[in-house]
């Protein structure tokens, strides 16, 4: 399988620099994963492709004001640092600007000294381990001096870091939202619960190795970053009882998706618990508790793509995805989306 075949041509206009004033009133390209069929809504109108006994399962991780700006302590030089995972109390995985100037032993600085760092060591491709010091709690530091991470594609300045958080964001954690859910309104999650369709939080805290590059010509050679999630007991329990009455199963994000086929057993019965996942889903992958999938549109030759493709063929992505650029959708984080499901006369 070459990454190759995941490729397609994006128009630059048609990446969204910014969020949509109502989250609901972006575009939903709705698919049947089984047929190809295309129709063309507003997201707001996925109630109506909802039905009383599915289950709506989303990822209320929150993301971080990952990204400091701070200078080297010896010399002034100003480094960028993101925080990408916790390993443990205060020492965080991060992905270091310049690099090169950051070896192990180097002191950082951060706003004039409300908080410090030492690099302990070079870890996996060049991203640095760096033990932090401050006075009372980390997370109300980091929001006092970091910044939102959004992706380097996103050049326009987000005037309200909320607009990169999901309406039931919860567990701090991400370095990147969950961006399907960016579209639910809390009007809208009442307006599905009341129409009898369940909706179960689980947690992914999403790091960068979702979205890093496949460097790979074989997909099959490409090696995915682990993340943490947590599936709570009584979060399961909604899961399996939809999907033992006959309900499906509706996936908010590729971030749910891979927690819930992390979780799951052969069965498709999700089991509670935690832990770290590196599970990669590319064509061929047999789901077990996911039925549908609500998605963003992705990068080309992305493993997200890849992981759609096994939902709903490949072909038929590629031509959603062609689909989209003729009727310029707007592409990514802040962008529009698609659901791919299955379709029956009523709809």
């Amino acid at each position: 399988m070459n990454v190759k075949d995941f490729t397609f041509d994006l128009p630059q206009e048609l990446i969204a620099q910014d969020p949509l004033e109502d989250r609901s009133s972006s575009r939903l390209l709705v698919m049947d994963k089984r047929t190809g069929e295309i129709r063309h809504r507003v997201f707001r109108d996925i109630i109506e492709y909802l039905r009383p006994g599915d289950c709506l399962v989303v990822n209320n991780t929150k993301v971080i004001p990952a990204r400091l700006f701070g200078v080297k302590e010896d010399t002034g030089a100003k480094i960028e640092v993101l925080l990408l995972k916790r390993k443990e109390g205060d020492v965080w995985e991060t992905l270091v600007k310049p690099g090169r100037k950051c070896r192990p032993g180097t002191e950082l600085v951060f706003g004039e000294g409300l908080l410090r760092g030492s690099v302990l060591e070079v870890a996996e491709e060049g991203n640095r381990l760096i033990r932090f010091r401050y006075n009372g709690i980390f997370e109300e530091v980091l929001d006092q001096l970091g910044q939102m991470p959004l992706p380097p594609y996103i050049t326009h300045e987000l005037k309200d870091k909320n607009r990169y958080q999901t309406v039931y964001a919860k567990h701090d954690g991400s370095a990147a939202a969950p961006t399907a859910g960016l579209h639910f309104t809390r009007e809208l999650l009442q307006k599905i619960q009341d129409k009898g369709i369940e909706v179960a939080h689980v947690t992914l805290h999403v790091g960068l190795g979702t979205f890093r590059p496949v460097k790979v010509e074989n997909v099959l050679d490409h090696h995915m970053h682990s993340e943490f999630y947590v599936v709570e007991e009584e979060q399961a329990e909604k899961i399996n009882r939809a999907k033992a009455a006959g309900g499906r199963v509706i996936c908010v994000g590729t971030t749910s998706c891979r927690t819930l086929e992390s979780a799951a057993g052969p069965d498709g019965t999700v089991k509670a618990g935690s832990g770290w996942t590196d599970i990669f889903i590319y064509p061929g992958y047999v789901f077990k508790a996911m039925d549908c999938l609500i998605t963003n549109f992705h990068l080309p030759e992305s493993t997200l793509v890849m992981l759609v493709s096994a939902l709903a063929g490949r072909e038929h992505v590629l031509h959603a995805y062609g689909e989209a650029i003729r009727e310029k959708y707007r592409f990514f984080s802040f962008g529009d989306a698609c659901f791919f499901t299955d379709l029956d006369d009523s709809q």
